[in-house]
This record gives C-alpha cells, sequence and structure tokens, in this order.
C-alpha cells in the first residue's frame, strides 16, 4: 500500500509541475507495477496499456522504451489470459524488434519467450 501511495503522489507531482510526458510514462509504468502487486488488475491493465500507448506515440514502434513497454503490457496481458491480445501485439511488433534489437539482446528474447507463452497456453494450441 505504502508504495501504491508513493507511485500515486508522483504521478500527481508530475502532473501538476507539467512535466515531460516522458516522465509521466515512467511514473505509470511504476503505479501500474504497484496496482499490479496489489491485485487490482483492470487498474494496472488500464496503466500498461496507457504507457504502452504513449511510448508508441511518441518514440515510434522502433525503439527500445516502446518495445519494453509492449513487453510489460504483453506480459500481464498473459497473466489475465488475454492471450489473443498478446498474441496480436506481440505479432506487429515482432519485425520491429527484429530490427531494433541485436541478436544478442536479452529483450528480443524475453519477447519471444512471451510470445511462446501467450502460444502455448493459448485455448486450443496446437503444435502447428
Amino acid at each position: 500500500e505504502g508504495a501504491l501511495r508513493v507511485s500515486e503522489a508522483e504521478l500527481a507531482m508530475l502532473r501538476y509541475h507539467d512535466s515531460p510526458e516522458e516522465y509521466l510514462l515512467i511514473a505509470q509504468g511504476n503505479l501500474a507495477n504497484s496496482y499490479q502487486r496489489l491485485g487490482r488488475a483492470e487498474a494496472a491493465l488500464n496503466m500498461y496499456r496507457d504507457v504502452y500507448s504513449g511510448r508508441l506515440r511518441i518514440f515510434g514502434e522502433e525503439h527500445r522504451d516502446t518495445l519494453m513497454a509492449a513487453n510489460n503490457y504483453a506480459n500481464f496481458l498473459i497473466e489475465l489470459q488475454h492471450y489473443a491480445e498478446a498474441k496480436s501485439l506481440l505479432r506487429k511488433l515482432a519485425p520491429a524488434a527484429q530490427r531494433v534489437l541485436g541478436e544478442s539482446e536479452q529483450l528480443k528474447f524475453v519477447l519471444r519467450m512471451i510470445y511462446a507463452r501467450a502460444l502455448y497456453m493459448a485455448p486450443r494450441a496446437t503444435a502447428d
């Protein structure tokens, strides 16, 4: 609960001071993590979606920060068993990740692993 209050206060302060959107997105990501830890799934999902959308708008899809936000969003979608939405997001981002991230980049591996989880855990998953 304490971390949630701190995250909410941080975001409110940044908004009050008209901080750059990039700072707001960082604070929103922290708030999403707090919501997730406290079991507030709907609030966390909305916040992860907002962070991803904001990063996409600011940086475009071929940016590491956007890919990291997509990773967090997709991972939580899978946790909530929203497999189709996670697969769609990750399928769309795969070409950008291929271009932006090097072969040894850990984030690229994590994105692939999350996509594999979405495929495997989805109802009616088949081997083909």
